[in-house]
């Protein structure tokens, strides 16, 4: 308890006094990608710049109790159910104050952020996101642009469209959407990208720079991204926390475990191979389910109190929906619910917050090329 509250009150003065903010001063191609991350005011969203939080010391280990057989206490949940996190309502409120921005922009500069999105193959769950990413642009006032390709199409061919919105200065965010066909070569393909406009946050140079201290991605993955903002906004302690993440994919489970240890949180990642899964979620405090596995996390996985963060997404043929489908998570809501005290629904939770965050970034992009602040 001691260890905890020391770093939370360096981490907190270090956030308020914002004293690691990054340099403005003009970029160069010598410049490493944390200085010229931005320094686009975090007045829309609550989760802080990452360098504000690395400011600890490496003394702060202490012995947390003079006997090694003491048993673990786990306080219990209420008897009532689990409080659901309306990501909607959260990402409705992130994209109202982005839509703000965007037209302050537009009224000041005459500049409009706009998002290029390339979409491959005919992946039910893909077209989902990106009819809804095109909706949410509408809605925030973005310029949006979809190129699609069948999953037939080549590299080079996807390359050439990812050049052709590198070289156009009224697209400042570019996003090919994932997965994608197993003929591609994914590698390549984001390779092409420009690293000021990845606005997924997928590029290896912001990956790297998620994973060291005293780095600032560019940009920050969005659905990891919307995730911390989800707890930090439900007011979920994450110093000092022990956080489960089942998956370990480029698009979530990775860059989501590196951010909860910038946050600082003790992260565990469970994957395909992982023996008796069960019994290492059973001891997270924060679980994020992100494997497209439907009901694969039961609520006897779940310590009780737990807060559930269900990022799986899977569609599942229901003639009596008006889409001819549903969508399900990797978690048993109605079990898991009855176990933790928080949890995000499936829809309605994680995936309106990645698309928040996304709108967000490309406004971030915009406003990083034309010091707008």
């Amino acid at each position: 308890m001691a260890l905890r509250n020391k770093v939370q009150s360096i981490v907190v003065c270090c956030w308020r006094k914002n004293s690691l903010l990054l340099s403005t001063t003009t970029i160069t191609t010598s410049r490493t990608i944390s200085s010229f991350a931005t320094h686009f005011g975090n007045r829309i969203l609550k989760s802080p710049h990452l360098v504000s939080l690395d400011d600890v010391p490496d003394d702060v280990w202490t012995s947390c109790s003079a006997n090694c057989n003491d048993p673990p206490v786990h306080k219990l949940a209420s008897e009532h159910t689990a409080k659901v996190i309306d990501g909607k309502q959260i990402a409705d409120e992130i994209i109202s104050e982005v839509s703000v921005q965007v037209k302050q922009m537009q009224k000041t500069i005459g500049v409009v952020p706009g998002l290029a999105v390339i979409l491959i193959g005919k992946r039910k769950d893909s077209e989902i996101y990106v009819r809804n990413k095109k909706i949410a642009c509408e809605e925030a006032g973005i310029k949006f642009a979809l190129t699609e390709f069948s999953d037939k199409c080549t590299d080079d061919e996807v390359c050439d469209a990812i050049m052709h919105f590198n070289s156009d200065p009224s697209f400042h965010g570019i996003l090919v959407q994932l997965p994608l066909p197993q003929h591609l070569n994914e590698g390549k393909i984001l390779d092409v990208l420009r690293l000021e406009k990845d606005v997924d946050g997928f590029h290896p140079m912001n990956i790297g720079n998620l994973a060291m201290r005293g780095r600032e991605p560019l940009f920050i993955p969005c659905t990891p991204k919307g995730c911390v903002e989800i707890l930090i906004r439900s007011g979920v302690e994450i110093i000092g926390k022990k956080a489960v993440v089942i998956g370990r994919s480029n698009i979530v489970g990775l860059p989501a475990s590196l951010l909860l240890q910038r946050h600082h949180a003790t992260v565990s990642i469970v994957n395909e191979l992982t023996p008796n899964p069960e019994e290492i979620t059973r001891e997270a405090d924060i679980l994020v389910s992100a494997v497209g596995v439907p009901n694969l996390v039961r609520g006897s996985w779940l310590k009780p109190g737990a807060v559930v963060i269900d990022v799986g997404t899977h569609p599942v043929e229901d003639p009596s929906s008006e889409q001819g489908y549903r969508l399900m998570g990797d978690v048993c809501f109605e079990e898991a619910s009855k176990v933790a005290s928080l949890i995000t629904p499936v829809p309605g939770g994680v995936g309106p917050m990645t698309v928040a965050m996304l709108l967000y970034n490309t406004l971030e992009s915009a406003s990083r090329k034309y010091n707008f602040v």
